[in-house]
C-alpha cells in the first residue's frame, strides 16, 4: 500500500540515477532514435555511466540499432536486470516483445508499462538515463513525466517546415507539463558531398536555429545527413562508437557536449540541486 501512496504523491526519483533526459519529437521520421542511441553512446564513451530506456512502444528500434536482442532477466529481488551493450544498460519493449508483431497498447497499459520500466528495473548508479519517447505528444510522454522527475527534454527536428511545425507542438507539450527543455537539435541538417566536401542544404538552412530562438530555447546543434550515421544504426554499430575524433561522429559529440552543459545548468538552478552537485 505504501508504494501506491508514494505514487499518488507525484514523480518519484529513481535511486542512484542523477539525470533523466527525454528525447522527443513532434513527428516520426526525424531520426529521433538514431540521435537518442548515439547520444547515449557518446556520453558513455566520454566516461559517464549511462542507461537507455526505449519507451517508443510503437517502433522500438533501439535493439536493432544496438545489434542486441538479449532478453532481460529477473534478479532475486524480482527486478528486471537491463542487458549491457557497448557499455550501456538498455531496456526496450523490443527486447520483451521480439519480432515484427506490432504491440497494441491502450493508455492504462502504457502507463503501467512505463512505471515497470522505471521502478522495476535495476538501473544501479547512472549519471544519465536517456529515454527515447515515441514521436508526438501522446500517452507515453505524459506517463513518463508523471512517474519520474525528468531533468530535461531534447526535441529533435529536421530543417523542413513540416517537421519544425511539429517540433513546436512538442516544445509546447513539454512546457505545459513543466518539463525543462534542454534545447532543440536539428537532424539531417545538411549533406556533405563526398567528392568536393561542399555542404548541400537538402531541406533549407537555419530552420532549427530560428525555431529555437523563436521559443527562447537553446539550439543544441546540427547533425548532418550522413550515410555513415544511417548505416551504423542499420548495422547495429552506431557511429558514436568511433569516438569524438571520427569525422562522421563529430557533430554527435558536439551535441552530447551541449546536452551535458545544459543538464548541469538546469540541475544547478533547481531548488533540490544542493543534494545532487558534488
Amino acid at each position: 500500500m505504501a508504494h501506491q501512496h508514494a505514487q499518488a504523491q507525484g514523480p518519484q526519483p529513481i535511486p542512484g540515477v542523477d539525470a533523466i533526459i527525454a528525447v522527443g519529437s513532434g513527428k516520426g521520421g526525424v531520426g529521433k532514435t538514431t540521435l537518442a542511441v548515439n547520444l547515449a553512446l557518446a556520453l558513455a564513451k566520454l566516461g559517464y555511466k549511462v542507461g537507455l530506456l526505449d519507451a517508443d512502444v510503437y517502433g522500438p528500434n533501439v535493439p536493432l540499432m544496438l545489434g542486441s536482442s538479449t532478453t532481460p532477466q529477473l534478479n532475486e529481488k524480482n527486478l528486471i536486470v537491463p542487458p549491457v551493450r557497448y557499455g550501456l544498460k538498455v531496456i526496450s519493449v523490443g527486447l520483451l516483445n521480439p519480432g515484427d508483431k506490432p504491440l497494441i497498447w491502450r493508455g492504462p497499459m502504457l502507463h503501467q508499462m512505463i512505471r515497470e520500466f522505471v521502478q522495476r528495473v535495476e538501473w544501479g548508479e547512472l549519471d544519465y538515463l536517456i529515454a527515447d519517447l515515441p514521436p508526438g505528444t501522446g500517452d507515453v510522454a505524459i506517463s513518463l513525466i508523471q512517474t519520474v522527475p525528468i531533468t530535461g527534454a531534447v526535441v529533435v527536428s529536421t530543417p523542413s517546415d513540416v517537421s519544425l511545425q511539429d517540433a513546436r507542438k512538442a516544445i509546447e507539450m513539454f512546457r505545459q507539463v513543466k518539463v525543462d527543455i534542454l534545447g532543440l537539435v536539428e537532424n539531417m541538417s545538411y549533406f556533405v558531398c563526398p567528392h568536393c566536401n561542399h555542404e548541400i542544404d537538402v531541406f533549407s538552412k537555419g530552420g532549427g536555429e530560428r525555431t529555437a530562438n523563436q521559443f527562447s530555447i537553446p539550439f543544441l546543434g546540427s547533425i548532418e545527413l550522413d550515410p555513415d550515421i544511417r548505416k551504423g544504426g542499420d548495422m547495429g554499430n552506431p557511429v558514436a562508437l568511433q569516438g569524438p575524433e571520427n569525422p562522421h561522429a563529430k557533430s554527435i559529440y558536439a551535441f552530447a557536449g551541449k546536452v551535458i552543459e545544459r543538464s548541469k545548468e538546469i540541475r544547478e538552478s533547481s531548488p533540490d540541486s544542493v543534494i545532487q552537485i558534488q
